[in-house]
C-alpha cells in the first residue's frame, strides 16, 4: 500500500475499482475509436456493464445516505463529488475518474456519432456511482443542528484544513 491509499476499510476497494475501471475503459474507447469494427461488440459490453454497475452503485450510495442523513448534514456535493468530505488525495482519484471517463467518452463518441462507440457515453456513470458509494460509507459530513442540540456526546465531524485524513 502507498501513501496515496487509506488504510483498512478506507475505501480502498473503490478507490482500486475506479482506477482499474477507469484504465479498461479509457483502452477500450480509445482502440474502438481507432478500429471500430474489431472492437464495436467489447466498448458496447464494456460501457453498458460500467453503466449498469454503476447505477447499482449510485442507488446503493442513496439508500446509504437517505440512512446517514437523519444524524448528518449531506449534501449532493459532498456525497458525489466530496466536496470537503472526503480527505483531498481520495477526492482527486475518484472525481479525476468521473472527469477522465467523461473526456474519454466525449472524445471517442465524437469520432464515430450514431454507432456503437456511442455507448461510451453512458461510462461515466460508474465513476459517479463509486464517488457516491465512497461518500455515502466514508465521508464526513457535519451533524445535522437538531442532532447535535440533542446530542452533545457526538461532535460535528468536518476536515480541518490541511488534514488529509491519513491519505497523504
Amino acid at each position: 500500500m502507498n501513501a496515496d491509499e487509506p488504510a483498512g476499510d478506507s475505501g480502498t476497494g473503490i478507490i482500486r475499482a475506479s482506477d482499474a475501471a477507469t484504465a479498461v475503459f479509457v483502452t477500450v474507447a480509445v482502440a474502438s475509436a481507432f478500429f471500430l469494427e474489431q472492437f464495436k461488440v467489447v466498448v458496447v459490453v464494456v460501457s453498458l456493464s460500467l453503466f449498469a454497475v454503476g447505477c447499482a452503485a449510485f442507488l446503493w450510495a442513496f439508500a446509504l445516505a437517505v440512512g446517514r442523513s437523519r444524524t448528518d448534514a449531506m449534501g449532493i456535493g459532498g456525497l458525489f463529488f466530496l466536496q470537503g468530505t472526503a480527505p483531498r488525495p481520495v477526492q482527486l482519484r475518484l472525481v479525476g475518474a468521473v472527469v477522465v471517463q467523461s473526456a474519454v467518452a466525449l472524445a471517442t463518441a465524437a469520432a464515430h456519432p450514431f454507432t456503437s462507440q456511442a455507448f461510451v457515453i453512458l461510462a461515466p456513470m460508474f465513476g459517479l456511482g463509486l464517488a457516491g458509494l465512497w461518500g455515502a460509507r466514508h465521508g464526513r459530513f457535519d451533524l445535522r443542528d437538531d442532532d447535535a442540540r440533542h446530542r452533545p456526546d457526538r461532535s460535528s465531524r468536518p476536515l480541518p484544513d490541511g488534514d488529509d485524513g491519513g491519505y497523504g
